[in-house]
C-alpha cells in the first residue's frame, strides 16, 4: 500500500524501479524492446509493492480485456451445471483470463439476450454457453454473438468437437454393468427430455439393452430431484412385473429411489440393484454407497477454454474423442 493509503499504481512501481512509467507499461504488455535486466527490476518492484495491474488500464493499452463470459442458462444449484461453471472458471484463470458469469433468469429469448448484453458490456472476448436444455440451444441459435462461443451442453452434437462428456457411452457402461450382474428386468429412471444429457443417457440405456436382446423399460420423466426419484421409483417398484435393477439418470433421483425402497420394505442391493450418474460428492455416503458414472468436469473445463481461446486467437482446435465417463463401482449393485 502506498503512503496515501491507496493501492500502488504504475507511478509507484516506476519510482521504485527507477524507470519511466512508459517502461512499466511496456513490461506489463510484454513489449520486446525491454532489456532483460530492466524487466527483472520492474517485476521485482511490482512484487515488493504487491502491485496488481488495473484491468481497465490494461484494456486501454492492449485493446484486449482478456475476459471470458459464461452464460449460465440452467439451474446452477444442480450438480452438473454447477460443476461445469466451476471447471470453466478454474480453467479460464489458469489460461490467464478473467471469467465473468451471467445467469439467465429464465429460458426465454429476452432473458438470454439480456444476459448476453450484460457480458458484452464487460467487453468479453468469448462466451461459454452452459446450455443443456433444447429450448436454450434453439434460442441461442437464433441470436447473433459478436464474439466466438463454445456451447457446453454435454451430449455430443454437431460442432461440439470433442468438448463434451460421452453421455451415451456412460449410460451404456452403467447398463452393461447391471446386465453382467445377471439382471434382465432393468428400468431407466429418465431425466427431463428437454435436457440433452437426459436424452443421451436414455438412448444409451435403450441401445445397450437392445444389443443384449432385452426389453427396455423407461419411466416417465423426472426433474433431477430426489423427490421425483422417490415418486417414480415407487411407481416402478409397485408394478406387477417390477424391475430387479434401476439405472437412474442422476444420483439425486437415485437417492429418491433408495428412500422408496425403504418405505416399501425393500433392500438395496438385495432386492434391487441401483446405478446412478454424476458421482456427486455425497454418492459415496449413501446407504448403501452408490455405484454411479463419474464425469471428468475439470477435463471438460480445460477443453472448453482451450477451444474458446483458440477461436479467440483465430485458430482451430478440435479433440478427436469426447471426455470418457468412468463407472465407479460401490455397493448398490
Amino acid at each position: 500500500m502506498s503512503d496515501s493509503g491507496r493501492a500502488p499504481g504504475v507511478r509507484e512501481v516506476a519510482a521504485a524501479a527507477g524507470v519511466s512509467r512508459q517502461t512499466v507499461s511496456r513490461v506489463l504488455n510484454d513489449h520486446p524492446s525491454i532489456r532483460p535486466e530492466t524487466r527483472e527490476r520492474v517485476l521485482g518492484a511490482m512484487a515488493d509493492l504487491n502491485f496488481r495491474p488495473n484491468r481497465a488500464a490494461r484494456m486501454l493499452t492492449t485493446a484486449r480485456s482478456r475476459t471470458i463470459g459464461v452464460l449460465a442458462a440452467s439451474a446452477s444449484s444442480l450438480f452438473g451445471p454447477a460443476s461445469s461453471i466451476d471447471a470453466v472458471e478454474q480453467a479460464g484463470r489458469e489460461a490467464g483470463y478473467f471469467v465473468t458469469v451471467a445467469h439467465a433468469a429464465s429460458l426465454d429469448r429476452a432473458e438470454l439476450t439480456a444476459a448476453i448484453d450484460h457480458l458484452g458490456a464487460q467487453s468479453v472476448e468469448g462466451v461459454v454457453v452452459i446450455a443443456p436444455q433444447r429450448a436454450v440451444q434453439e434460442a441461442m441459435a437464433a441470436l447473433s454473438l459478436s464474439v466466438p462461443s463454445v456451447a457446453l451442453h454435454g451430449a455430443g452434437v454437431a460442432g461440439d468437437e470433442g468438448v463434451f462428456v460421452d453421455q451415451f457411452e456412460g449410460a451404456r457402461i452403467a447398463t452393461r454393468h447391471l446386465i453382467e450382474r445377471g439382471h434382465t428386468r432393468i428400468a431407466h429412471l429418465s431425466g427431463p427430455a428437454d435436457w440433452s444429457e437426459a436424452r443421451a443417457r436414455r438412448e444409451g440405456f435403450v441401445a445397450e439393452l437392445s444389443a443384449a436382446g432385452l426389453e427396455p423399460v423407461v419411466s416417465r420423466e423426472g426433474d433431477w430431484t430426489a423427490a421425483s426419484g422417490a415418486a417414480i421409483g415407487a411407481e416402478l417398484l409397485a408394478a406387477r412385473d417390477a424391475p430387479t435393477a434401476i439405472f437412474s439418470s442422476n444420483d439425486q433421483m437415485a437417492l429418491g429411489v433408495l428412500h422408496a425402497t425403504r418405505v416399501l420394505g425393500l433392500r438395496v442391493p438385495d432386492d434391487l440393484a441401483l446405478v446412478g450418474f454424476d458421482d456427486i460428492p455425497e454418492a459415496a455416503f449413501f446407504s448403501p454407497p452408490l455405484t454411479t458414472v463419474r464425469q471428468d468436469f475439470p477435463e471438460l473445463g480445460r477443453r472448453c477454454i482451450a477451444r474458446l481461446v483458440a477461436l479467440i486467437e483465430g485458430r482451430e482446435l478440435a479433440f478427436a474423442a469426447p471426455v470418457a465417463p468412468v463407472l465407479v463401482v460401490r455397493d448398490s449393485v
